[in-house]
């Protein structure tokens, strides 16, 4: 008669198991400032009904070491000497769910509840920190992340994408335009501009590059048996310049534009042009200098001089700087009347 060995499987089993809730209990609970010794770990595989020695548990830790999970002897016992992430790494990645206004309120909750589980117990406190975000900040789009993804495949898969497109209301609901007709465009790149995620895209209708704010896109759907068009538009695309030129990503007709600058906004400049701007000095000593660049002439762009005041001037072209010109007046009889 064959012997039955139950005992020994159970053993066995029992013993596998509490390697898994040793590594657990080191994973949640243990840091440089809160190792666990021996006694620790024998008192948490006694809640899961696993017995252990004091000596079995010594061998176990070693296993796990030997397995790659770096862990330190420490005077109070052992603990996770290293993570995925570091903690201020974590507290970083904390910070940018809590301030991406693309990211729901629900959803930046659950993301920072997973980046939590990064790190112990102990030092997952310190990431429930107060970062202010002004009110209304966040998107209520739940279906972002789906728009994201569906974004990023049709580009891996060098296809078109469709979606509807909506506007704010002057009651703060987003509905569609085109009274919710579908667009189907060829996207190429999905960017962060002012603190929101765009997608870049080609409009074979208009045949024109365009760009479309992400947490208005809905109902994203890939359109897999369609290629992707608008190739030779992207051949020698440059997305820096692209997105230099735009503010606030509102598109206007492109103009090359001279501009008068005072000294003290050579760093406003280059945070808006880049490093490679030149600088081409006055001869008179003053300091000012003037900047030539590819802008995107809009209402927002008169807006960004118009906050920079009398330090930037538009010197050329004539019709850009008289426009300019028309709008400051425009916002002069407005408070006149």
């Amino acid at each position: 008669m064959e012997e039955k060995k139950p005992a020994s499987v159970k053993t066995a089993n029992n013993h596998k198991m509490a390697l898994l809730r040793i590594m657990e209990y080191l994973m949640i609970y243990t840091d440089e400032e809160h190792p666990a010794n021996s006694k620790d770990l024998k008192t948490y595989l006694e809640k899961w009904n696993i017995s252990e020695e004091r000596r079995t548990i010594y061998s176990d830790v070693a296993v796990l070491a030997d397995f790659g999970i770096d862990i330190e002897k420490a005077q109070g016992g052992w603990y996770i000497a290293s993570r995925t992430f570091e903690l201020p790494e974590l507290k970083l990645l904390v910070d940018a769910v809590q301030a991406s206004n693309f990211i729901t309120e629900k959803k930046s909750g659950e993301l920072i509840r997973k980046l939590e589980r990064e790190t112990s117990c102990s030092q997952a406190e310190l990431l429930n920190r107060e970062l202010w975000i002004r009110s209304g900040h966040k998107t209520d789009n739940e279906t972002v992340f789906y728009t994201i993804d569906a974004i990023h495949e049709a580009i891996h898969r060098n296809c078109q994408i469709q979606f509807q497109y909506g506007e704010i209301n002057l009651k703060k609901q987003l509905v569609m335009k085109r009274g919710g007709a579908r667009y189907q465009l060829s996207p190429w790149a999905l960017v962060w501009q002012d603190e929101n995620y765009y997608m870049i895209a080609y409009d074979a209708e208009e045949e024109i590059i365009k760009h479309f704010r992400v947490d208005k896109m809905m109902k994203a759907k890939v359109v897999a048996d369609e290629e992707r068009l608008g190739s030779m538009h992207f051949r020698d695309f440059d997305l820096d310049s692209y997105l230099g030129k735009t503010f606030s990503m509102f598109s206007g007709p492109d103009a090359e534009v001279k501009l008068r600058c005072a000294p003290y906004l050579a760093g406003v400049m280059t945070e808006r042009f880049g490093q490679d701007v030149l600088f081409v000095p006055e001869e008179d000593g003053s300091g000012y200098f003037h900047v030539t660049v590819t802008v995107a002439v809009s209402v927002q762009f008169y807006g960004w001089l118009a906050g920079l005041g009398g330090g930037v001037e538009i010197l050329s072209p004539l019709q850009v700087r008289f426009a300019y010109r028309d709008y400051l007046k425009k916002l002069v009889n407005m408070y006149e009347s």
